[in-house]
């Protein structure tokens, strides 16, 4: 689906010191409490997430050669300074020593400052913890096609819900003319008037372009049904080229992965067998001697 998006992310979670003797989980117990909500700040609704922390250790590991070098090459500077820095100190301590009177007595006319400070109630000491997350979010905008199942439908509106949990809203005004409502006992739908076969009812599976998002009301969508490749999927996969040769692009990638995946199971299979076969088996024959 085109509103499905996965990103990676360099995140600071601050976990309270209570939660300090099992960090990972946590920060995973904050990132789940953002789920199926929009966020701002991912520009999209939050579906599924896994995090790893940041081992920062590694990193001062890596760095503690580079810092070596450079360490050396300060120290070998240090020392061609040292001796023109004995001069100059030499020349500034005779300096101090003559202002040494002059500070203590503008000292004893000053008064000392007094500083006021106050505990503020309320703060609590969160610690931060970096992380790298990989998160999969959904993200609609205006002109994307979509693709959802109709839940309720009326002359005025056909209402959607887009993976299980997102509500779409398809008004009238949005509706093209082709589709003329026919009520029934069982509810209503709207039928194609230049193709019988072309019908939408409750249950049915449908194709529709984004007009509008509310990321107020957790990403509601506002749909249309009038551009084209919109309609239900099940009539648009046998009329409509670009929508069928897209369902075969994707089927033909699924089938792919599906095949690396088995072929990957089996070559572990065949070593897992190749390494049982050598190891040394216990005859289970009994020797002439021992019978």
């Amino acid at each position: 689906m085109e509103a499905l998006r996965e990103v990676e992310a360099e995140l600071t979670v601050y976990v309270h010191p209570s939660n300090a003797a099992d960090v990972p989980r946590a920060v995973s117990r904050q990132l789940s409490g953002l789920l199926f909500s929009y966020e701002e700040r991912f520009d999209g609704v939050l579906l599924a997430h896994e995090a790893q922390l940041v081992d920062e250790d590694n990193k001062e590991n890596a760095t503690k050669e580079e810092d070596k070098k450079e360490a050396k090459i300060e120290e070998d500077k240090k020392e061609a300074k040292i001796e023109e820095d004995k001069k100059e100190a030499k020349i500034e301590e005779d300096k101090k020593e003559a202002k040494i009177e002059e500070e203590t007595e503008a000292k004893s006319k000053k008064k000392p400052k007094i500083l006021k400070a106050k505990i503020l109630n309320g703060l609590v000491p969160f610690f931060g913890v970096r992380v790298y997350a990989n998160l999969l979010l959904f993200s609609p905008q205006p002109g994307m096609l979509l693709e959802g199942k109709v839940e309720m439908l009326g002359k005025e509106s056909i209402h959607a819900v887009v993976l299980g949990v997102f509500s779409v809203a398809i008004m009238s005004d949005d509706i093209h003319e082709k589709f003329r409502f026919k009520r029934k006992s069982h509810g209503g739908r709207f039928l194609s008037r230049l193709d019988r076969e072309h019908f939408i009812k409750r249950g049915t599976m449908i194709r529709f372009s984004v007009k509008s998002v509310d990321t107020e009301m957790n990403c509601h969508i506002t749909g249309s049904l009038i551009p084209p490749h919109t309609g239900s999927m099940r009539w648009l996969s046998v009329h409509d080229a670009e929508y069928a040769s897209e369902i075969s692009r994707k089927s033909m990638d699924t089938s792919i992965k599906s095949e690396q995946n088995e072929q990957e199971h089996r070559i572990l299979k065949n070593e897992d067998s190749m390494v049982k076969s050598e190891r040394p088996h216990k005859s289970r024959k009994r020797s002439a001697d021992n019978r």
